[in-house]
């Protein structure tokens, strides 16, 4: 097995991680890493998991939108919020991208938590005993899952959702049946998963990558969700709720991004290389990796929630990094904090690659993610407590052994 790592020269010397996977996070915003593997760690050493159990998700998952207090009222867009959600997606197969022209992209709005259900998540949380810690246990707060490329569409059930084909080409990971009319209910009833544990029925996505010589895809061949920690202490942690979705990153952003770029792709290796590649594209946007390095992208999501919404207009302002080691009163709940870590198999090449979010521009810039967030309540509350609050280091299946 081969295994490749990043670190960014900056960033000091990389933690000790004998067996595991290493990373040291920078900051908020900015994640230095020391990763990354082959693709058989996606698909080898997962233990047996117990099946999933989704009785208290199906009612913590609000579809009304709603405005909050002194927050404008959602544009009327002609469409019916109310009928976004009606197609029910096939768990097997998702329905292909129409071949008419994109329709018009509605606004969306501010989609309000079900309180109820937040409150039993919380007490159910608050309640739930740990188990012993193994010895040998890292001391990193985090838990994972580590996914594989399901499928592609010009979709997008957050920023339009019930419109398919309305969206730039996305590579989705995780939950299956997802497609433009895809409902935090779906998710919670159609729960076939690329990812491990299979506890985790999210869906994520990225703007396809597109080779520019071919103009064939890239897609992912490694995709680990980390759920971790990016503060010094985790007093206050809490739980990711079911139904949340975020994005980070801005796919409007049209900046080259030349050797030494921040949000650009890069090149993983295992000991010294060089991050930027050992040449770039003709371009200069794409690194060509030497040795055996492939292409890498990180994407670090916000820390804290505001407790009352589960999107929000720009499918932002709900969320919010976290300073120091506090989240800020408009947003006050600490949840864990999502980083893509995403693998490509590719090298790099002088006619470089483009994303379906900039044919024309051919950065690295538009490079963003989305994240729909359903875990099965109590693998989430285990986890969450068990790992990011007592800050032990968890893999797919609990405790790091």
């Amino acid at each position: 097995m081969s295994y490749t790592a990043l670190r960014e020269p900056d960033a000091g010397p990389p933690p000790s991680r004998p067996g595991l996977l290493g990373r040291l996070v920078r900051d908020k915003r900015s994640i230095a890493v020391v990763v990354i593997v082959g693709a058989a760690v996606y698909l080898t050493g997962c233990a047996a998991e117990p099946e999933p159990s989704n009785a208290t998700n199906a009612a913590a998952n609000a579809t009304a939108y709603t405005s909050p207090p002194g927050a404008p009222a959602a544009e009327s867009s002609g469409t019916s919020l109310s009928a976004l959600g009606s197609a029910t997606p096939s768990a097997s197969t998702p329905p292909s991208a129409s071949a008419s022209a994109p329709p018009k992209v509605p606004a969306t709005g501010w989609v309000a938590v079900d309180h109820a259900a937040w409150k039993a998540q919380v007490d159910a949380y608050q309640a739930l005993k740990t188990d012993p810690v193994p010895a040998g246990v890292g001391n990193l707060p985090e838990f994972r899952a580590d996914c594989q490329y399901s499928h592609s569409l010009a979709d997008d059930p957050i920023v339009a959702p019930g419109l398919p084909g309305a969206s730039h080409m996305h590579s989705f990971v995780g939950n299956k049946a997802v497609n433009a009319s895809t409902t935090a209910a779906d998710l919670t009833k159609f729960t076939a998963t690329t990812c491990k544990p299979v506890q985790d029925h999210s869906a994520y996505w990225v703007p396809t990558l597109y080779d520019n010589a071919t103009g064939k895809p890239v897609e992912t061949t490694g995709f680990r969700v980390y759920y971790r920690s990016l503060t010094n202490t985790s007093t206050g942690q809490m739980p990711m709720p079911s139904g949340l979705r975020m994005i980070s990153g801005d796919a409007k952003k049209k900046q080259p991004t030349p050797r030494g770029a921040r949000g650009q792709f890069y090149c993983a290796f295992y000991g010294p290389g060089d991050l930027d590649g050992v040449a770039r594209s003709t371009n200069e946007n794409w690194p060509i990796c030497g040795g055996n390095a492939t292409l890498h992208f990180m994407l670090q999501f916000p820390d804290c929630w505001d407790g009352e919404h589960l999107d929000s207009p720009n499918h932002k302002d709900h969320v919010a990094y976290g300073t120091g080691n506090a989240c800020p009163a408009s947003h006050p709940v600490k949840i864990p904090a999502i980083t893509f870590d995403i693998q490509y198999g590719a090298k790099g090449t002088p006619e470089g690659y483009y994303l379906s979010s900039d044919k024309e521009g051919k950065s690295a810039s538009s490079m963003h993610g989305d994240a729909f967030v359903m875990w099965d309540v109590d693998t989430m509350n285990k986890r969450t407590k068990e790992c990011v609050l007592q800050r032990r280091t968890c893999d797919n299946n609990g405790y790091q052994k």
